[in-house]
This record gives structure tokens, C-alpha cells and sequence, in this order.
């Protein structure tokens, strides 16, 4: 004998209903993320702060993540990656000034009794006159300059290609080193650059800014242009210059940034 069963007869939800439903759905999830963020922000913050040394100033979690991503970086970089660069008259007419770290007081800094000293371990440092950099080959480069803390620029600079440098003042051995090392001349900043970037193509030495001298503010005589790294990494006024196997001091780097600030 057969038995009816009624069926179940589903109600389709009204335009009103689903945009509840749907809301709910999203509210729930934006609380679970922001809820699932706020928490890794705290265990963040109450993470121990890393060792001081060449770096510091940083939860030491965080410092093993930008240490991991610049070995990710440092795997895929090649110098035959060359930065975009533009007209020379999208380049700003009057470039900013951010930082005067190393050269805040220099005002009466005398240009023409510059000299650049390189550091050669075991050797006697050779001393380099900005007049004998100068007789080398000019390369230009508008670039976009760009900052760290989020501003970037169109700028002109001009100067001999740092490999250029190099090989004619026959620094060949020493650029096969890991790293370099640059300090202003009064040491009060510092910076360090891994072999590649120091070799990259449109790494200069600049003496020039918008076809002029480069001014006192932005680090006259000689200043590096390493178009693939922050401005953080662009040293003003290089006053000595040094190579190692093992990473040099970097003044941001102990402040709690990047070491390899690689764009």
C-alpha cells in the first residue's frame, strides 16, 4: 500500500532576505580578517626585538621576512634589467631636498679640497680628485627617483658609471668582492651595496645635476645614483669608499629598514 508523502516546497528568498544574507556573509568574514589581523599585529608588536648589529631597530620576525624577501630578489635580479628613464625635460627643474643626514653641517664645505679615498685592505688608500673623475666618460640618466617614505621624482643626473670607475682605476680585484661600503666624509652616514647593484649599468657616480655642478645640498661634489635601490641607498657627498666579503655597516639598516632596499 502506498503512502503519500507531502513534498517540501522551498521558498525562494526575496531580493530583501538575500541582501541580509549577503551581509551578514560579509560581515562576518571582514571580522574574521580584521580580528585575524589585529592578533598578528599584537603578536607582532610583543615579539622579541632582533639582536643589534648590522641591522636592528626591528621585532626580529620581521626581520627574518625582509631578509627572506631580499634573497628572493637577489635570485631574480639581473643587470640586464635596466630602470624605465624618460625625456630630460620631464625632469624636475628643482629637485627635492629630504635629507641632509652626513652633510647637515658642511655649509662651509670647500668642493674644491674634496677628495675621494679608497679604502684597500692591507694597501694604502688611494686618493681620487673629483677633476680626475671627470676626465672619464659621461653617462646621463633621467630616472624616477624614488623615496621610502612613499614621494618619487623625475631627476637628471650625470656622472661616470661607477664599473667605468672601477676599471680605470684599475679596481677590478676589488669589485669582484661581495660588497662595497660608503661613507660621507665626516662618517656621520653609511651605506652598503651588494656586487650587482654596484655593477649595474645605470649605477653612477654623479658630479652633476641638471647639467650643473650638483649643489652642496645634494651632495657635491660626488654622489652615488643607484637608480635600482630607494633613495636611502644614493649616499650624498661620498667621502671613502671600501670592499669586503661581508656586509658593510648601513645607517637605515640599524635603524630598523630594509638593508637591501632593492626596488
Amino acid at each position: 500500500m502506498k503512502t503519500d508523502r507531502k513534498k517540501k516546497i522551498k521558498v525562494p528568498l526575496t531580493v530583501e532576505q538575500k541582501i541580509k544574507r549577503r551581509t551578514f556573509i560579509s560581515f562576518g568574514a571582514f571580522a574574521a580578517l580584521g580580528g585575524g589581523a589585529v592578533a598578528g599585529w599584537k603578536w607582532l608588536l610583543d615579539a622579541p626585538e632582533e639582536v643589534p648589529g648590522l641591522t636592528g631597530g626591528t621585532r626580529a620576525p620581521l626581520r627574518r621576512a625582509l631578509n627572506k624577501t631580499e634573497l628572493f630578489f637577489r635570485n631574480f635580479f639581473s643587470n640586464k634589467h635596466l630602470v624605465k628613464t624618460y625625456p630630460i625635460e620631464k625632469a624636475a627643474r628643482n629637485p627635492r631636498v629630504n635629507s641632509l643626514i652626513g652633510i647637515e653641517d658642511d655649509e662651509n664645505f670647500e668642493v674644491n679640497s674634496w677628495k675621494l679615498q679608497v679604502k684597500i685592505q692591507n694597501q694604502k688608500s688611494h686618493y681620487i680628485t673629483i677633476e680626475e673623475i671627470k676626465t672619464l666618460p659621461k653617462t646621463e640618466i633621467v630616472y624616477d627617483f624614488k623615496c621610502v617614505e612613499g614621494w618619487d621624482e623625475i631627476q637628471h643626473w650625470a656622472g661616470v658609471k661607477l664599473s667605468d670607475f672601477l676599471t680605470h682605476f684599475k679596481l677590478e680585484d676589488q669589485a669582484q668582492k661581495q660588497y662595497m661600503g660608503l661613507e660621507t666624509p665626516n662618517g656621520a652616514y653609511y651605506v652598503g651595496l651588494e656586487r650587482d647593484s654596484i655593477l649595474h649599468p645605470q649605477t653612477i657616480l654623479a658630479y652633476e645635476m641638471n647639467g650643473k655642478p650638483i649643489s652642496i645640498e645634494h651632495g657635491a661634489p660626488l654622489r652615488l645614483i643607484v637608480p635600482v635601490k630607494y633613495g636611502i641607498k644614493n649616499l650624498k657627498r661620498i667621502g671613502t669608499m671600501s670592499f669586503s666579503n661581508s656586509r658593510p655597516k648601513d645607517y637605515w639598516a640599524e635603524q630598523g629598514y630594509d638593508y637591501y632596499s632593492g626596488l
